[in-house]
């Protein structure tokens, strides 16, 4: 019995020994970001904004007055703030706000989001020795949310420049800036995700990382674990207004691209295609007779553009761009964007289900990025698809600027709608063929493949989409 005893407890203790052992080994494996903050926090800077903001309601409704409140009522203060001004002259109060950003170069040169200055009255950049200093605006970007700033100032500590393009999904990296005003605030977490497209936000191939981004650390700096700079802090995916879970940075090539272009000539440049593009999905790769979805389908190539110089045709898959695979349409944007403008690149796409190279001489992006019908247009009945069509009138072509193409002006229970096709849509090609009209759409329907996908492209609220129709047979309605 004692001997059974003693046994338990050294098993007790081994087991316990081996606990131990197992999180010392996890421990030794966790990284330590504490030199790492001591080397790159003082390149990290709080940036606070001011600006004027009118307040107060302009105008009374007529026939309303202030009323005679007594002296010392909580509601005088309130109304005098909102309505007591004189005729003409507004009232406006200063509005602050919080960001951060980081140093780039010794002599006071600074980057931050164009968000955190945007129609900033006066902007001051503290520094990690607490001094205050007025910060300019150099230039500002919009579309990547990039903005410089310099300072009056000289031998600072310089946030030292990584790549991007080496980080890896899992790998540990570091923010450090001011979320609700805590200056020098760091937080860790990994690479949840590269190349991540946004809403509105087509030029920047963002880094996703569950890193604890909230307000304030817009603009500061994403680290790696060499302490190299690979992002700027940009945005949070947040139903609450706080973190959860989701911070998107921009790449630092990127952001420093835009501000070399801005320190250089106050403006930004970037490459132009001039196409419209969308997804390929299952269906629509088999329309075309692709083994898996991949690239950016071509839905619209606008007139006086390089793609349309180039020969990029409507119904075009493009699945290379200048070397550069093209694994979805959201990729393709910000290839284009960093490419110079003015210079031959090739771009690789499916045509009639065959690789073609062209070659396309890239523009500058903006600033701001007919067949005559008799007077009753010939209608067509529902078909095997379960859409009747109708030939456009000249006031439709003007409207929605085609010069051919069918209306649809009924739909039935059948593969037109299961494919997602409205009334009132515009088709302008079947199978990558165009539509001229109903004669050459009823043509075009008879000749199609039964049950198999192809693809219909159609014009709805002036943008063209592609569909994946499974056709049916002949005999199915």
């Amino acid at each position: 019995m004692t001997i059974t005893r003693i046994n338990s407890g050294y098993a007790w203790l081994t087991g316990l020994l081996l606990m131990f052992a197992v999180h010392s080994v996890q421990a030794r494996h966790l990284p330590g970001f504490t030199e790492l903050v001591k080397k790159a926090g003082p390149a990290v800077v709080n940036i606070s904004t001011t600006q004027k903001v009118q307040s107060g309601v302009q105008g009374l409704p007529e026939g309303f007055e202030i009323p005679d409140l007594p002296e010392g009522s909580p509601f005088g203060e309130l109304f005098k703030y909102f309505f007591d001004q004189e005729e003409g002259s507004p009232g406006y109060h200063d509005a602050k706000s919080l960001g951060s950003g980081f140093i780039i170069s010794a002599d006071g040169y600074v980057l931050t989001n164009y968000h955190v200055v945007k129609d900033a009255d006066e902007i001051i950049v503290r520094l990690n020795d607490r001094r205050e200093l007025r910060g300019e605006v150099i230039g500002t970007d919009k579309r990547s949310d990039v903005a410089l700033l310099k300072i009056d100032a000289t031998d600072l500590p310089v946030a030292k420049i990584g790549k991007s393009d080496s980080l890896e999904v899992g790998e540990w990296v570091l923010a450090i800036g001011s979320p609700f005003g805590f200056d020098y605030s760091a937080t860790a977490g990994i690479v949840s995700a590269k190349g991540r497209s946004l809403p509105r936000e087509n030029y920047v191939p963002f880094i996703q990382t569950d890193v604890a981004i909230n307000p304030g650390n817009s603009g500061g700096p994403l680290f790696n674990q060499e302490g190299e700079v690979v992002g700027m802090n940009s945005q949070i995916y947040s139903r609450t207004g706080g973190y959860m879970g989701l911070s998107f940075a921009i790449p630092i090539e990127v952001a420093m691209d835009v501000a070399d272009q801005l320190k250089a000539t106050g403006r930004v440049s970037r490459g132009w295609l001039g196409v419209l593009i969308q997804d390929i999905t299952l269906d629509l790769a088999e329309s075309f007779g692709m083994k898996q979805p991949r690239g950016a389908l071509v839905a619209r190539v606008l007139p006086d553009s390089p793609a349309k110089a180039a020969g990029i045709e409507v119904g075009d898959v493009i699945v290379m761009f200048d070397g550069k695979k093209i694994r979805d349409s959201a990729s393709l944007p910000p290839i284009v964007g960093s490419t110079k403008v003015g210079v031959y690149v090739p771009v690789d796409v499916i045509r009639d289900r065959k690789t073609k190279v062209l070659k396309v001489k890239l523009g500058e992006l903006p600033e701001d990025a007919g067949v005559a019908s008799a007077d009753k247009p010939a209608v067509d009945k529902t078909n095997r698809l379960g859409l009747s069509v109708a030939d456009m009138t000249d006031e439709q072509h003007a409207e929605h600027e085609v010069d051919a193409g069918v209306v649809v002006i009924r739909l039935v229970d059948g593969a037109a709608s299961r494919a997602g096709v409205r009334k009132g849509d515009i088709i302008l090609s079947i199978d990558n063929k165009p539509v001229k009209n109903v004669g050459a759409f009823q043509k075009l329907v008879r000749g199609l493949p039964a049950n198999k996908s192809v693809a219909i492209l159609v014009q709805r609220n002036g943008s063209p989409t592609f569909l994946a129709i499974k056709v049916p047979a002949a005999d199915e309605g």
